[in-house]
């Protein structure tokens, strides 16, 4: 970590860090992309690629910016806060895949020259509207709803497992500890992710294929 370790998120990952050091930050995106780059899947993941394949209709909501669970095989994927690995133009609010080659930090938007940024959901923003739409319509559609590894404290995310209970899913709760979810839960499992869901995915559909 060195350089990066004296540097809180929360100082960096805001639009006024971006607008007093736009360099310093999205070079801290760099570093956290190179690390997020030596991460593998989990077994968890790995667990719910399988769902996914067995399952038929199936969305993977998440609030992660790693980009794992597409890594991992995930297909139908909403990322409520966005990519690590994806810029977006500061000044239009735009995603921008490609941009020429040059020596600007930040690189330039090819449309209107203005800096690009990390396509992720900083404090004090708003998350995506169309994504967090369609993890509502999803809570709304789903016979079973897999609540996995949050605390259910951060709003609007932690809306979305009662979205599904009022639309009569059951909920599954899987987090190490409890949390304001584990009380309204149709069933809540105390655990790590990665070892509760590949059990849970082998008892329902058998042992699953190696990767």
């Amino acid at each position: 970590t060195g350089l990066w370790a004296r540097y809180n998120p929360e100082e960096l990952a805001t639009p006024e860090a971006f607008q007093r050091d736009p360099k310093l930050v999205w070079e801290w995106y760099a570093w956290r992309q190179a690390r997020v780059r030596q991460a593998k899947p989990n077994p968890g993941h790995l667990a719910l690629v399988d769902i996914e394949r067995h399952a038929g209709e199936f969305s993977l909501i998440t609030q992660n910016v790693d980009g794992l669970h597409r890594r991992a095989g995930s297909h139908q994927v909403l990322e409520l806060h966005g990519n690590l690995f994806r810029a977006k133009c500061f000044n239009e609010d735009r995603p921008v895949e490609n941009w020429p080659d040059s020596d600007d930090i930040p690189p330039r938007c090819p449309r209107c020259g203005g800096l690009l940024r990390p396509d992720v959901v900083w404090f004090g923003e708003s998350l995506p509207v169309a994504v967090l739409r369609a993890a509502e319509q999803a809570a709304a559609n789903a016979n079973v709803f897999l609540s996995i590894g949050t605390s259910s404290l951060v709003y609007p995310a932690a809306d979305l497992p009662f979205i599904a209970l009022k639309s009569g899913a059951a909920v599954v709760e899987i987090n190490p500890q409890p949390t304001p979810l584990s009380p309204h839960a149709t069933f809540s499992l105390n655990g790590a992710s990665g070892i509760i869901l590949p059990a849970l995915a082998a008892q329902t559909w058998g042992e699953m294929g190696h990767h």
